[in-house]
């Protein structure tokens, strides 16, 4: 027998008409929100392709080797192989390796809540619906608050006592240049790390609590059967990101590496995995900036259209009383809502050219005005000549 039960709650047509019209208030106040947020991001669009472009003029590529204090407050780009003085540890387990950073990940093992509603509209406009809530136990690594389950009697989760923590080096080297934190949690690269058997010993040395402990698959398995989990055990694995090359682009201050304020607003501080050339590095950026762009402007039109839907929510509900002209309606009111959508997301895109970048909004409305006027031309002289019937001398005696 399943885990689960079912639940039958119903809204009246006075009640879903309340209820469409505060998602009105709300639907307004997502366009509202999104319109600005559309107009903003052309606006951080433009001022990141500008410091990029900035950054690529004013970068100067040095050595790792030595430190030239003539570049100092320079935009500079230096790539070399990382050091480090000390080395990884996590004292909670009695790991120690050499790296740039230790990741430990904790799942542990808990009930978890899914719920599924099916919704059935009524004649007169009220609605009924059916949620089927199941439970079942899982591997999650951030607490579960069961007290927050429709059924908690059960299914009760144990405090989770074991958390995930970054071990990190505080400090490293570039050869012949300082790394500090800033540099240091943007170099990425992390990757699974293994455990093994030979760490046991001191693994279960340094742990304390009174779980049994088991090497389990390069991770730590805390309960009695890895196989056949109970109730709050534990499963901790680790990601390492290895000391390796790296490129920075970065502002010089002495042995040390600073953002690189741009005139154009941006802070520069890239940093890479790798030997890779400045050229390379603002590409990967411009194209970051750009996968962004588009990212944001589909999310903003997608919210746009929601928000629109549920300002027309309430037209569906009204005709809710006969099922079939409701569904119709909210048919329509979609297709209107994402029509709207595109005219309003377009719109504030344009505007945000027109007042981000006015040159080139310009030229590409006269490039489009141009391009319209020689169609109509074109259009025009391929039009066939009407004939002209010239008068017959006969009819007209």
């Amino acid at each position: 027998m399943s885990d689960s039960f079912r639940e039958v709650t119903s809204v009246s047509w006075f009640g879903r008409i309340k209820r469409a019209v505060g998602g009105v208030i709300f639907g307004l106040i997502l366009i509202v929100l999104m319109v600005i947020g559309l107009f903003w991001n052309e606006g951080r669009a433009v001022q990141t392709a500008r410091s990029l472009a900035e950054g690529s003029g004013a970068v100067v590529s040095v050595g790792a080797d030595s430190v030239d204090t003539a570049n100092d407050g320079k935009l500079v780009h230096v790539s070399g192989l990382v050091t480090a003085d000390s080395g990884l540890a996590d004292p909670d387990f009695g790991i120690a390796t050499q790296g740039l950073r230790l990741s430990r990940s904790v799942e542990m093992y808990q009930w978890k809540e899914e719920s599924k509603s099916e919704t059935t509209k009524k004649l007169g406009g009220g609605e009924e619906t059916v949620t089927t809530y199941s439970y079942s136990k899982v591997w999650d690594d951030s607490q579960i608050d069961s007290s927050d389950f429709k059924k908690p009697d059960g299914h009760q989760n144990p405090p989770m006592e074991i958390h995930g923590r970054t071990f990190q080096i505080p400090e490293g080297k570039l050869v012949a240049f300082d790394l500090d934190t800033p540099v240091l949690d943007r170099i990425e690269g992390d990757k699974d790390y293994s455990l093994s058997a030979d760490q046991s010993a001191a693994i279960k040395a340094a742990y304390t609590g009174t779980k049994p402990l088991s090497i389990v698959d390069g991770k730590i398995f805390l309960g009695n059967d890895n196989t056949t989990p109970a109730l709050g055990d534990y499963r901790i694995g680790y990601e390492l990101a290895p000391l390796g090359v790296i490129s920075i682009i970065a502002r010089q201050a002495d042995s040390r590496f600073e953002p690189y304020q741009t005139q154009a607003g941006d802070a520069l501080l890239m940093v890479d995995t790798g030997n890779v050339p400045a050229e390379k590095m603002f590409a990967d950026a411009v194209s970051a900036n750009t996968l962004i762009t588009w990212l944001l402007r589909g999310a903003g039109l997608l919210l746009l259209t929601t928000g629109f839907a549920l300002f027309l929510s309430p037209i569906g509900v009204i005709l809710d009383v006969i099922p079939f002209l409701g569904s119709m309606a909210r048919m329509g009111t979609g297709i209107i809502a994402f029509v709207l959508a595109i005219l309003v997301g377009t719109v504030t895109i344009a505007i945000a050219w027109l007042w981000y970048r006015p040159l080139l909004a310009l030229a590409i409305l006269a490039a489009g005005v141009i391009a319209a006027v020689i169609v109509y031309r074109i259009g025009r002289s391929r039009r066939p000549a009407v004939p002209v019937v010239a008068p017959n001398p006969a009819a007209a005696a």
